[in-house]
């Protein structure tokens, strides 16, 4: 099944036209404890820099 992921991070070496994210795996992270009440509270874990 493939799975939609939408990324806005136009400088992530995933990132690809339609902000589409185009990684493998996603990484998710929460910020305080791996618990996470609201969108703030995580973090992309799967994100690099895209070389220039």
């Amino acid at each position: 099944m493939k799975l939609e992921v939408l990324c806005n991070v136009e400088n992530c070496t995933y990132w690809a036209e339609g902000n589409q994210c185009a990684a493998d795996s996603i990484f998710v992270v929460g910020l305080h404890n791996n618990d996470a009440d609201s969108v703030a509270d995580t973090a992309c874990k799967t994100f690099e820099p895209r070389k220039q």
